[in-house]
């Protein structure tokens, strides 16, 4: 397996990002692009998910990390209601409303298996690397 240079390559922040852009476009039309604080809080929580996974990942440390993908999952746990909230309002409809919960429960999975991956590894991240390994994992890794 390949290791993960960048937060991009991660398939759950792909989807976070798809979510997001989803979203981004459902709260552009109708009476949702003029429900602001509805508008503005779905919008915030979906690109908190992208977000936090990438500032996780960034941290250079698996405990971080992990501790980001939790915030992730509280914030696609706030995409859901928002959702129904969206529905109920008639902003969209039932089929777009069902679709995009499905997508935020495909990021929940995602999120708690590397979450699980995560405690489990005994990596520490590259905050806690020497030079010498750093330097050893940079070359190994033009190979």
């Amino acid at each position: 397996m390949a290791t993960i240079q960048r937060f991009e390559e991660l398939t759950v922040w792909q989807d976070a990002r798809m979510l997001s852009g989803q979203v981004y476009e459902l709260t552009q039309t109708g009476a949702f692009s003029k429900e602001f604080e509805l508008k503005n809080q779905i919008n915030g929580s979906s690109g908190s998910v992208m977000d936090n996974i990438a500032e996780g990942f960034g941290r250079g440390s698996r405990a971080e990390f992990k501790q980001f993908l939790g915030f992730s999952l509280g914030s696609v746990s706030e995409v859901k209601p928002q959702l129904y909230r969206a529905y109920d309002r008639k902003h969209i409809n039932e089929h777009f409303c069902n679709a995009l919960y499905e997508d935020a429960d495909k990021i929940t999975k995602k999120l708690i298996s590397l979450m699980i991956y995560w405690g489990e590894s005994s990596y520490k991240g590259v905050k806690f690397m020497s030079e010498d390994e750093i330097e050893y994992q940079t070359i190994n890794q033009r190979r």
